[in-house]
């Protein structure tokens, strides 16, 4: 099986350049991860509502109606359409510039245990990008003109994990994905490997259902009262004494 992977890792790097790979393989990679997992936590609702009823975190009244999905699917098309934009012209930057390639793409394969590795080691750095500036954006300064959009969804569904200021789309849902394994110069199909990852992550915690063992009560919380839980991991939630369970009453900006 790894022989068999890594022949065909090796046609595609004959058959491609490695521009060309790491922008489609990544954009093919949002549109399963993300758009493929938000529109099924998104029609849940419409094709089974009463399964859906009983395992949403938070009451019907709160859910949000098509109109606002609506407007939600519209501004996150927009994100991503501009990070797109954005990607081509940071690899034709480093083209033009002659940088190699921010990931690597040696014939071989990264072992399992690299990939383990790095993706552990993606995941702390992340939950340090991502607590610090989330907790930045919810300063009264920037909490108007930059956060506040995403909190319109107090009950949050999949596709508002990206529902955000362009501001907050690049610094709190991109560059804590982007740049950690950037930093340690990881294989490409690790990059893709965390990538997903994180997409599922943020679209199932976003999505407001109980499953995977409640996984998204955390961030769930945190649309409901605000000034808890804004990490990914909890790690930095715990050293800072903003994790909350249930429990958590005040609701404040």
């Amino acid at each position: 099986m790894e022989s068999l992977l890594n022949a065909k890792w090796k046609q595609l790097l004959l058959h491609y350049s490695t521009t060309s790979l790491e922008f489609y393989g990544t954009l093919v990679l949002q549109l399963i991860f993300f758009w493929g997992i938000s529109a099924a936590y998104v029609v849940l609702p419409y094709m089974y509502p009463k399964f859906s009823v009983r395992h949403k975190l938070q009451n019907q009244g709160k859910q949000p109606l098509p109109s606002e999905l609506l407007d939600c699917f519209l501004l996150v098309s927009r994100n991503q359409a501009i990070s797109t934009l954005l990607h081509i012209a940071m690899i034709k930057l480093g083209v033009s510039l002659g940088r190699p390639p921010s990931y690597r793409f040696d014939p071989a394969l990264p072992s399992p245990w690299e990939i383990l590795r790095d993706i552990a080691i993606g995941l702390v750095i992340r939950e340090i990008m991502f607590y610090y500036t989330h907790r930045l954006f919810h300063h009264p300064a920037l909490y108007p003109r930059i956060h506040k959009r995403h909190h319109r969804f107090t009950a949050p569904v999949a596709l508002a994990a990206q529902y955000a200021s362009i501001t907050e789309h690049i610094f709190a849902n991109i560059l804590p994905i982007s740049i950690p394994l950037m930093i340690m110069h990881s294989h490409i199909v690790t990059f893709w490997l965390f990538l997903a990852l994180e997409l599922t992550e943020t679209t199932t915690v976003h999505s407001g259902y109980d499953f995977f063992a409640r996984s998204a009560q955390r961030h769930d919380l945190h649309h409901e009262k605000f000034m808890v839980n804004f990490g990914t991991i909890g790690l930095l939630d715990w050293l800072h004494g903003t994790s909350r369970g249930r429990e958590a009453k005040d609701k404040t900006i």
